[in-house]
């Protein structure tokens, strides 16, 4: 039968305390000046050196050599009060949580008037000391105010505000800490080698995580894994079974999920983890713990490894891997929504459904309105921007050169160019190379970026979010949206079902419906595209009617991003024209557009002489009037 680790290590001299410097430096100072008080109250957490320091301090005050801060270790006193000792009697170690009341205060009192049996002090240590009740530290604040020369005090507690202030006020107080984990795991490793016990990785950073900064607790953590061990070995494997944790593999594969936003996979690992027994809210920590780490990596990058310490090197370069393929924002993101998950878990009767909930939000960053959840989206396009430009075989960035000459008027369009071309700024032919020029030259991004191959069945897929963000920005453009189906997308060509040419026309003619809905494709799949309409009526046509399927040609009806238009815009649609329609493979839409005067001239009925147009021209702009109208036109009331 062997003893228990925390007991074989307990520390016999302030030198070898870990993590508590802050304690031991002044208390050391006091003992080598000759400066020690009658009273001590040591506080902090359980397991980080209370009663241990306790135990040294009486060491160092009655030590054949002292009062010194090193006690010598051969002394009567020092021998009985180590760790293999039966102590002394000069030393009293009581236990507050059943010596608490006013009886046992009185003896105390009593014990405290006789001398020393042999040693230079009668030192009193009071364990949990926060346990003595009021009356009780009131039957003994004489003494400990006034104490014999020849006695000492010692409270030792991890609650220290539950101790009189009378009392308080009267020690000299020393709050213990947690020994930091980097700390914990280099006194762990040391202590391994001198147990002549091998690890694994991982498996001292389990237990640091365990201990939570109590050595006592890591210690004993560390002792069950050595005695479950075979061969001296500990693995991984048994580490991770015998303290709860989440296995590594499981980690892996939920978050290479979140990254390609595989929601199969990630709800298998759910699967996984309910069916193995573990508890829910364990995997959410472990999860938390993760992506904490992949944000550390992707923040400091290679350095990661100093901040990081106990990680295997295999494992910090797989979670280097893994954070490469997130955003920052999209990290934080996930890691707010699995921290949201973690605290609504205390006390609910449904842990399994919350923590399926949680990996539908992680997976799904766009149902975040807040701005983190638009740096999120951003994030993911500029991820497969960056994608397009680097990626072997990927199609490459695509812009238009528009040229400029500031002071000059727009050239006028000839005969056979495109409509649009009559805009201020004609773009230059992405095909051929572009003329020298000198007027200064703007570069505007047409924004058309086929950067990943996107299927129809994607846009059909995210069809349901593009409804919601165009709800978001306006509900009239959403009910003109709402009854459109995708029939199909050929590059940049989003082909568009409508019920009627009544639809159709109210899509066209309606305030900024066509620019929203964009707008939305754009944002939900990185994607600007020109709209084809299709009638629902010519989608039953026979495909041998080619004169059916000229006239479902696409039409644009958004005017170009480099377009500088002032003034409203009236979109026109202009048939294409017979030869050039038989000729092509794929219908094109031609658009015009014409920028439409703040107060167009109505259209009259039958013929008007010039002598009643200069009247009315007069009439306008004397008077301000506008003659009036037999009945309504399509141009005015």
């Amino acid at each position: 039968m062997t003893t228990a680790l925390y007991r074989r290590y307990r520390p016999e001299n302030f030198a070898e305390l870990i993590g508590q410097t802050h304690v031991t430096l002044p208390l050391m100072a006091a003992l080598r000046g000759d400066r020690v008080n009658h009273a001590y109250l040591f506080s902090g957490p359980r397991g980080c050196g209370k009663t241990t320091s306790a135990r040294i301090l009486a060491r160092c005050l009655n030590c054949a050599e002292g009062p010194t801060d090193t006690p010598c270790g051969k002394c009567p006193s020092c021998v009985e009060l180590s760790r293999d000792g039966g102590g002394s009697l000069d030393v009293v170690e009581i236990d507050a949580a059943s010596h608490n009341g006013v009886e046992d205060a009185r003896e105390l009192r009593e014990r405290a008037i006789f001398a020393p049996a042999r040693d230079r002090y009668k030192i009193f240590i009071l364990d949990e000391a926060h346990m003595v009740t009021s009356q009780g530290f009131n039957a003994l604040l004489k003494l400990v105010e006034e104490p014999p020369a020849h006695v000492k005090f010692i409270f030792a507690t991890t609650e220290p505000e539950k101790v009189i202030p009378t009392i308080r006020s009267r020690t000299h107080h020393y709050p213990f800490r947690l020994v930091p984990p980097a700390q914990m795991l280099e006194y762990l490793e040391q202590l391994c080698e001198s147990e002549k016990v091998a690890v694994e990785p991982g498996v001292l950073a389990l237990v640091v995580r365990s201990g939570e900064g109590s050595v006592r607790d890591s210690l004993s953590l560390l002792d069950q894994l050595i005695a479950g061990s075979e061969d001296a070995k500990v693995t991984y494997e048994r580490a991770v079974s015998l303290l709860g944790y989440t296995h590594e593999n499981l980690l892996d594969e939920v978050v290479d999920a979140f990254a390609i936003g595989d929601s199969a996979g990630v709800f298998r690992v759910i699967d996984s983890v309910i069916q193995s027994g573990q508890d829910p809210r364990r995997f959410v920590e472990d999860l938390l713990e993760r992506l904490r780490d992949l944000i550390v990596i992707q923040s400091v990058g290679p350095d990661a490894g100093k901040v990081l310490r106990g990680v295997a090197a295999e494992l910090l370069e797989k979670m280097s891997i893994q954070a490469s393929r997130f955003g920052k924002t999209e990290l934080t993101h996930a890691a707010a929504a699995v921290n949201e998950a973690l605290g609504n878990m205390t006390g609910a009767t449904s842990p399994k459904l919350l923590l399926e909930l949680m990996c539908a939000k992680v997976l799904v960053p766009s149902s975040n309105t807040t701005e983190v959840g638009s740096l999120t989206r951003i994030e993911r396009l500029e991820r497969r921007i960056g994608i397009g430009e680097t990626g072997a075989g990927g199609p490459a960035l695509t812009q238009a050169v528009q040229v400029v000459a500031p002071a000059a008027p727009p050239a006028a369009a000839p005969a056979s160019a495109a409509p649009a071309a009559s805009a201020p700024a004609a773009p230059a032919p992405a095909a051929s190379a572009p003329a020298p020029v000198t007027a200064p030259i703007e570069t505007v991004a047409t924004t058309s970026i086929p950067l990943a191959p996107i299927t129809t069945q994607q846009v059909k897929d995210a069809w349901a979010e593009i409804l919601t963000m165009v709800d978001r920005e306006s509900k009239t453009a959403w009910v003109v949206a709402f009854t459109l189906q995708v029939v199909d997308l050929t590059d940049d060509v989003l082909t568009l079902r409508f019920k009627s040419q009544y639809d159709l026309d109210t899509f066209k003619n309606s305030d900024g419906a066509p620019d929203i809905l964009r707008r939305a494709i754009f944002d939900v799949l990185g994607l600007r595209v020109k709209f084809k309409p299709l009638m629902a009526e010519a989608a039953q046509a026979p495909a041998d009617a080619p004169v059916a399927a000229a006239a479902t040609a696409p039409v644009e009806v958004i005017a170009p991003a480099f377009v500088p238009v002032t003034a409203p815009i009236e979109l026109v649609e202009v048939p294409a024209e017979p030869a050039e329609a038989a000729e092509a493979t794929e219908p094109i839409a031609i658009v015009e557009v014409k920028p439409v005067a703040k107060n167009p001239p109505r259209p009259r009925k039958g013929n008007v002489d010039e002598e009643a147009r200069v009247g009315e021209s007069l009439l306008r702009e004397l008077l301000g009037a506008e003659p009036m109208d037999d009945g309504k036109t399509s141009g005015g009331r």
